[in-house]
């Protein structure tokens, strides 16, 4: 070791212990993600030594990681399947476990010749840009209210360089002009009642858009309304996917199969075996099954 330099083991172990105690719950995996974005490595090349000129910008990083300032906002990134998306203030940062919901999104348009999928609460793009790039003979739509969320989905598109419509507009109304020509509508809804404010992690509580994660007093309220919006978009056999919390595995999917309007409405577990999203396929006329 150079007097100039500090030894990257001594500095990753304090940073851990130092965000543990702040509560950050993978405390590790951060303070090497924040390492690697202050020397430009990547955690698995990360050197043995840190020019100490470095330490101090480290050591910012780590203090506003432990008041619970998200790791996306800090590196500017987030990954999700193949894409690395820009995130920040304004947009509703991407989670590992809506990953499977694209996934699902992926396959159901896949198959088609020329499916056309929309993404609803788009964010940051995550699930657009997603099947967009995975499935590219299909005609993407994303549609988001927040003007400020809308930016992050555009920039996303533009650096990816993804054939994706996106555009300003209301879960309730969007897309008219698309009514029953829909093949596949996506959407990871908010869905955390407002009760639950004191459960919601501090990463999310205090830096995520409100309007991404509640959802009135059940959580359900955009889930009730995105049924209407999926019904009035998807063609008869078209499927509707969503996202929900684990803890409406059943009453998430309930707002589907009540209505009398959706065959195959089914739940789907995260990798954890948690309850995570929900599909239907819309019948073609309520009551009436689709022919094999």
């Amino acid at each position: 070791m150079t007097p100039s330099s500090e030894p990257t083991r001594g500095l990753l172990g304090d940073a851990a212990v130092r965000l543990a105690d702040a509560g950050v719950a993978s405390p590790e995996h951060d303070a090497a993600e924040l390492l690697a974005h202050v020397v430009g490595r990547t955690r698995a090349t990360l050197p043995s030594e840190v020019p100490a000129e470095l330490v101090g910008p480290y050591d910012a990083l780590l203090a506003r990681r432990a008041a619970r300032e998200p790791l996306q906002h800090l590196t500017g990134s987030a990954g999700f399947r193949y894409l690395d998306l820009a995130v920040g203030p304004g947009v509703f940062v991407p989670r590992p476990e809506t990953e499977l919901l694209a996934g699902w999104a992926v396959e159901a348009a896949a198959p088609l010749e020329r499916p056309v999928v929309v993404d609803l609460c788009c964010g940051s793009g995550a699930i657009a840009l997603s099947v967009a790039t995975e499935v590219p003979h299909a005609v993407v739509h994303g549609v988001e209210l927040d003007p400020d969320a809308l930016a992050w989905a555009e920039r996303n598109a533009a650096a990816i360089g993804a054939d994706v419509s996106l555009g300003l507009g209301d879960l309730a109304s969007a897309l008219p002009e698309l009514d029953g020509r829909v093949d596949v509508v996506v959407c990871n809804p908010p869905y955390i009642p407002l009760e639950a404010w004191e459960s919601v992690a501090p990463e999310a509580r205090d830096h995520d858009p409100a309007a991404a994660l509640w959802s009135g007093e059940d959580g359900l309220d955009a889930m009730r309304v995105l049924e209407r919006t999926a019904h009035r978009l998807l063609r008869p056999g078209g499927v509707v996917g969503a996202e929900h919390a684990d803890a409406q595995g059943e009453s998430a999917p309930a707002c589907f199969g009540s209505t009398g309007r959706w065959a195959d409405v089914r739940d789907h577990a995260d990798l954890a075996g948690r309850p995570r999203y929900l599909t239907a396929r819309r019948l073609p006329a309520a009551g009436r099954t689709l022919a094999p």
